[in-house]
């Protein structure tokens, strides 16, 4: 008569162990992936609501306020906070904790979002204008590449 066996071996436990964590790894990598996809793509949006702004005020003045940096541009006392052209509390820093980079003058205006210091190769940096739209370093797929999307604002001729 043979004694019947309770449980699991180690080697069945290691086993199982060892499918989880490949598993638990493949999907880890996966969700850093799609973060780092959705960051992009909010970063994206914010310049997008500055670059509607700033065309709604070229359309509303004849020209582009003057700013030097992008957090004066989404400051609370900004022109285009004050006539409700962009959304108010909008933060200066991108979403990879990075502070957006952008400027403008009565001709035009130049907005960049560094991207993804950790990732600069799929993610990377990308410049709005009136004149080129949307340009980037490193379009993800699924994301538009250069050309593909362009601001709504009017690019000024001949100013």
């Amino acid at each position: 008569m043979t004694r019947r066996q309770k449980g699991f071996t180690l080697l069945e436990l290691l086993v199982a162990m060892m499918i989880l964590a490949v598993l638990g790894t493949l999907g880890f990598q996966q969700y850093r992936k799609h973060s780092a996809h959705a960051r992009y793509l909010k970063a994206q949006d914010d310049m997008q609501v500055v670059a509607d702004g700033l065309a709604q005020y070229f359309l509303k003045h004849g020209k582009y306020p003057d700013f030097s940096n992008f957090g004066a541009m989404v400051d609370q006392n900004s022109p285009l906070v004050k006539e409700s052209l962009v959304k108010t509390n909008m933060s200066a820093d991108d979403p990879f904790g990075q502070p957006y980079q952008g400027q403008s003058n009565p001709h035009t205006y130049t907005l960049t979002c560094q991207g993804d210091p950790g990732d600069p190769s799929d993610y990377g940096p990308f410049t709005l204008t009136p004149d080129q739209g949307l340009s980037t370093g490193g379009a993800p797929q699924g994301t538009p590449a250069a050309g593909d999307k362009t601001s709504s604002g009017p690019a000024p001729k001949g100013k």
